[in-house]
């Protein structure tokens, strides 16, 4: 399996025995170069001595001699600074454009490896690793925790900043459709994220001074106006968005997009809609009052937001009254808000401007609120691995769905940890060798 050898290469997994070239050259790997993952060499910048001369260049790496035809590297420029060609089968000989033969060295995959390799390809266990991640060291857990938990962050940059440029890098515009597909917490953050998108800030900016006109919007945009009401309320709300769609060519979204199966009533879209307005109309979150706020409780005070009187009383348009209640966030909810939407936004926000200071605030938000409690992050602990904080917790779920899921344990750290591991028998004669 070429994935394989690529793994061996790169981490230098090699026999006891020594490295030769197929012309008797011992082979020294002093770098065995940077992965590539594009078009091209597979191993770039490698260093390595062929009888103690010292080569800098490229590896390639097959399975058989012969793909390198198959694949065509021999009419491909790309190829022509292979300072070593590495297969397991060596079938044929190789030649650069000048005709001089490019050196191969044969490398097979350790019999252990490719057994711990099968083990972990097939274990149903969630995660595949469990048996034994729990006994890795604490240094190795941590660093690898710290390096997915940036990887989370960069992976959140590059879709906030695909959502910048498709709203016209407007950074204002930016935070407020972030923060509404959050506020849909999961079932409904599809359908907040076109509703926000939907929803021409420049114009209802025109009417922030009155709550009533930015619910007529925000309503109205989201299809919840367009059926038969009969409060008085939302009977003005939807007399207020005819006139305000028709000043602003308004087109609100499909109102069967949202979803309401299985959700407490404090989450319906109305509700969570009715908080957007308010927070909206007071101005409590916008970008330079975010960066201004330098404590959790600072940002925690930019998300307290309630609903209007109507909601008090009321769940839906078509609801009956309930006793009154004031509709605000929990606790909770705003916890969620933070770690989804807030922090992604500054650190966005941070490497947009060159601005460490404010990727570090990033940072410490996590740091500073709890984990996450979810199904990943209970298989997480029951193999041994534990979170101590929402960074620890947003890592553990990229590791799930950026490796686990695909079965990309070739890329995780601790999946080199699982087949590194070697058996007692060659163990003992490594140590024996020492």
């Amino acid at each position: 399996m070429e994935e394989l050898l690529h793994y061996v290469w790169k981490h230098k997994i090699f026999p006891l025995k020594e490295l030769r070239t197929t012309d008797g050259r011992r082979v020294e790997v002093l770098n065995p170069g940077i992965h590539n993952t594009d078009a091209g060499p597979d191993f770039t910048g490698a260093k390595v001595k062929l009888d103690g001369v010292e080569w800098v260049g490229n590896v390639e790496i097959h399975q058989r001699t012969s793909d390198w035809y198959r694949h065509h590297h021999d009419t491909d420029a790309a190829y022509e600074n292979i300072i070593l060609h590495v297969a397991a089968d060596i079938d044929q000989p190789l030649r650069y454009p000048n005709g001089q033969e490019i050196p191969q060295m044969q490398l097979t995959v350790p019999r252990y490896v490719s057994e711990n390799y099968s083990d972990l390809s097939r274990s149903d266990a969630t995660p595949r690793c469990r048996a034994v991640v729990g006994d890795f060291p604490t240094l190795l857990v941590h660093n690898w925790m710290t390096t997915l938990t940036l990887q989370r962050f960069e992976e959140r940059t590059r879709q906030i900043m695909q959502r910048r440029d498709a709203l016209d890098r407007d950074w204002e515009a930016t935070l407020f459709v972030t923060l509404a597909r959050n506020f849909g917490f999961g079932i409904n953050g599809d359908t907040f994220e076109e509703w926000a998108k939907s929803i021409p800030l420049s114009a209802v900016g025109k009417h922030r001074d009155d709550l009533f006109q930015i619910e007529a919007i925000f309503f109205g945009q989201a299809g919840l106006l367009e059926s038969d009401l009969a409060d008085d309320y939302p009977l003005r709300l939807q007399r207020e968005y005819r006139y305000l769609r028709q000043k602003f060519s308004l087109t609100p979204i499909d109102p069967t997009a949202w979803k309401f199966l299985r959700l407490r009533p404090q989450n319906f879209p109305h509700i969570r809609i009715a908080q957007l307005a308010m927070l909206y109309y007071e101005q409590r979150l916008n970008l330079s009052r975010l960066i201004s706020a330098q404590t959790l409780p600072q940002v925690n005070a930019l998300l307290l937001t309630h609903v209007s009187d109507y909601w008090h009383t009321h769940y839906t348009f078509s609801s009956q009254p309930t006793q009154p209640l004031s509709k605000t966030l929990s606790p909770t909810s705003i916890e969620l808000l933070i770690i989804n939407s807030v922090a992604p936004i500054l650190f966005a926000y941070g490497k947009y401007k060159s601005d460490p200071t404010l990727c570090d605030r990033a940072f410490s938000l996590w740091e500073q609120l709890k984990p996450e409690k979810n199904t990943i992050i209970r298989h997480w602990a029951e193999a041994g691995i534990t979170c101590d904080n929402a960074a620890d917790s947003q890592a553990l779920i990229h590791l799930h769905r950026r490796y686990c899921q695909p079965r990309d344990c070739l890329r995780c750290q601790f999946g080199y940890e699982y087949l590194r591991r070697t058996p007692d028998f060659l163990r003992e004669e490594c140590e024996g060798k020492k």
